[in-house]
């Protein structure tokens, strides 16, 4: 198969074709991982959250102040609503609300990215580092013949103020220890960052 060539593409074209071009392209810029390594590494994630979660299971949730910005300890990546990745394109009436978000591969039950926006509805319409990111895990499970579902998840309670909406986006990132916000790439040797594509 030959190479993917952005270049032969339209702007235009080129925005339709990148999602359709990484899920289903049989290559990979990187060293391709082995399905061994992919499997090594997404299962040392997976038992570090897993205790993340056993852990905050056992803490007691309030049953009062269902819009009041909550400790990180009251929100569960793993039980928002699944929204595809591609969310982005669809159309929408408002730009949406103060938001944290979550992207998730709920096959292997990891939570992958911790993030905040201001307008949930708009967040990834621009250049977005983790869409790269996500492109690149999934073309390394396509690549190595295993199953992948990554989904976004929002969480429409975060404060409205910048601070305290990224305080909250830090705690949490602290706490998952999540392998695609870059505080914890060294941990994990996240091996999905690659370089943009020119």
């Amino acid at each position: 198969m030959a190479d993917y060539q952005p270049s032969l593409l339209s702007n235009q074209d080129l925005k339709a074709a990148e999602v359709s071009w990484a899920y289903n392209r049989s290559t990979h810029q990187q060293a391709a991982l082995t399905a061994s390594e992919l499997t090594t590494w997404k299962q040392r994630i997976h038992a570090f959250q897993q205790t993340v979660k056993t852990h905050a299971g056992a803490a007691q949730g309030s049953l009062f102040g269902d819009n009041a910005p909550a400790p990180a300890d009251d929100i569960e990546p793993f039980t928002l609503p699944q929204r595809n990745a591609e969310f982005w394109r669809e159309q929408f009436t408002d730009a949406g609300n103060a938001a944290l978000y979550f992207v998730v591969d709920h096959e292997a039950d990891l939570l992958l990215y911790v993030g905040e926006t201001v307008k949930a509805n708009q967040r990834w319409k621009g250049t977005h580092d983790c869409k790269r990111y996500i492109l690149n895990y999934v073309s390394a499970h396509r690549t190595a013949n295993l199953p992948v579902q990554v989904n976004i998840g929002f969480w429409p309670y975060a404060p409205e103020a910048r601070k305290a909406r990224q305080s909250l986006e830090s705690e949490l990132i602290r706490k998952w220890r999540s392998p695609f916000n870059k505080e914890n790439w060294r941990q994990w040797a996240t091996p999905f960052i690659g370089q943009a594509e020119t």
